[in-house]
């Protein structure tokens, strides 16, 4: 299997799309769109197209047909190969814990519903001593510049660093929550709608 640390975000966001079902590069790019999954990597034909051929040479996708509309040119359609599910899901357990890619965190936490819930928790709760340890180490640094009088303008930024940990835990505990106790819906087989919806969204494509 491909060394999963070399996928990139777009890879990974394409990968998990055809979870869904085989589509072509056109249709991935206008879901992924209509998602605005572009608040989380950019959303590029070419960059597109380029990843969809470097998945394809490297085992993890495969074509199973082409179709022409009319005058429009013709579309390739891929369908998603076992390696490709475990590469998502190797990528998604190796960011997910991860406190020092803020970009890579997001898109793992989009695609952790690829992951059973109890593995999402456990990624989280490594997470979470991150989360502590980086958050007691803007505190005690606060605490020594109060103790030698460093002038608060000095110290804004390391103030709204920890406050901004203190959310982050605080959100991230709520998540879990949700996760532990089943009132959070988890995974395709926990939202029966999920793949209505992708097939009325697919049909808008067409």
């Amino acid at each position: 299997m491909p060394d999963t640390t070399r996928l990139t975000p777009l890879a990974v966001m394409l990968l998990a799309t055809l979870r869904e079902g085989d589509m072509h590069p056109y249709e991935l790019l206008r879901l992924l769109r209509d998602r605005r999954d572009d608040r989380l990597v950019p959303l590029q034909k070419g960059t597109t197209y380029h990843t969809i051929g470097r998945l394809e040479r490297e085992g993890l996708i495969a074509e199973v047909g082409v179709d022409r509309e009319g005058n429009r040119p013709e579309r390739t359609t891929y369908t998603l190969l076992d390696a490709g599910r475990k590469a998502v899901e190797a990528w998604v357990r190796a960011e997910l814990p991860q406190i020092d890619r803020p970009g890579d965190f997001r898109v793992a936490l989009s695609e952790a519903h690829n992951l059973d819930r109890d593995d999402v928790v456990a990624l989280l709760d490594r997470r979470r001593e991150l989360l502590i340890a980086s958050r007691d180490e803007h505190r005690a640094g606060l605490s020594r510049a109060r103790d030698r009088a460093v002038p608060r303008q000095y110290m804004i930024e390391v103030e709204r660093q920890a406050a901004l940990l203190d959310a982050e835990l605080a959100w991230q505990d709520s998540l879990r929550h949700g996760l532990v106790d089943g009132t959070l819906l988890w995974g395709v087989d926990g939202h029966p709608h999920h793949l209505e919806a992708f097939r009325v969204s697919k049909e808008t494509l067409a």
